[in-house]
């Protein structure tokens, strides 16, 4: 489940760095910053559903803290 949340969040920095180059590169004058910004916030909230249901079904153990 490690490998999986990082490979998430590795992807969402990447897409956020996608729309950070379309923004730059394109001067807001197309729409590709806000299809690359529409995947991170898709892979986010998958990532979301990933860990409350891996919690949920005792993948990710409850922490002792």
């Amino acid at each position: 489940m490690r490998i999986v949340v990082i490979a998430f969040l590795v992807i969402i920095l990447l897409s956020l760095g996608s729309a950070m180059f379309y923004l730059i590169r394109d001067k807001g004058k197309s729409d590709r910053t806000v299809k690359a910004l529409t995947v991170r916030v898709a892979l986010s909230v998958t990532l979301f559903l990933l860990l409350m249901l891996g919690h949920y079904f005792g993948i990710i153990p409850k922490s002792g803290l």
